[in-house]
């Protein structure tokens, strides 16, 4: 898979995408990661990116035209493969599990990070895939939450975790939170583990999991059962 970051902070994407399981994805070439400055775009002397909103109101709104040529000049080296235009908004889709998931299976990425009060409206309706959101609240720029989904759907990819059930035991994936996890010392401080986690009896264990993961999501995440 490649992966087409552009941002106005680069800094922002490069450190948390250099170091751990990011980091050995891309020497191992699992993902093919790049990180692009939107300011290389744009055509004027002072590299301009943004301009007041039409209508008035606070802010500043990103242009068109960089995104436009940032998109079509990235897609052109590539022709090969067909790409996904993703663009990180607080007005977009929400992300989750199941659109990482859908993520993972694409062989290009074009992520497009939002910043100031958002981007010209041509660029979602003429110029990108899919509009997403993290979460239900604002950050400082795209370029986070770029992260945050590129982090996500990197580990989905064969190869990128040490073992391969790690990404199906995790939570979400089966629409249920993970089970408590423990380690040793298997008494600590008085506090025990779980007898049946010592037991060796496989299906017991997987049973207690099941209804521990249940639990701790009706109580943690009552939403996922609606």
């Amino acid at each position: 898979m490649r992966i087409d970051i552009v941002t106005l902070f680069p800094e922002i994407c490069r450190a948390p995408l250099s170091e751990s399981i990011m980091k050995r994805a891309q020497e191992k070439r699992i993902v093919d990661l790049h990180i692009h400055k939107l300011r290389d775009w744009a055509t004027d002397k002072h590299h301009v990116v943004d301009d007041a909103p039409f209508g008035g109101g606070q802010g500043m709104v990103m242009k068109p035209e960089p995104i436009f040529a940032a998109v079509e000049d990235l897609k052109s080296q590539i022709a090969n493969r067909k790409s996904q235009i993703l663009l990180m908004s607080p007005a977009g889709r929400r992300f989750d599990q199941e659109m990482a998931q859908q993520l993972s299976q694409e062989s290009h990425l074009i992520i497009i990070s939002g910043h100031y009060e958002g981007v010209d409206h041509r660029v979602i309706e003429h110029l990108i895939d899919l509009e997403i959101s993290i979460g239900d609240y604002v950050l400082t720029n795209g370029a986070i939450a770029a992260v945050v989904l590129v982090d996500s759907v990197v580990r989905l990819l064969p190869g990128t975790l040490g073992h391969e059930r790690s990404a199906a035991d995790d939570s979400f994936s089966n629409g249920l939170l993970e089970a408590p996890q423990y380690t040793r010392p298997a008494d600590f401080r008085a506090w025990k583990v779980p007898e049946v986690l010592l037991s060796g009896n496989h299906a017991e264990i997987a049973k207690w999991r099941k209804e521990q993961a249940t639990k701790r999501t009706r109580v943690n995440r009552p939403d996922l059962f609606r």
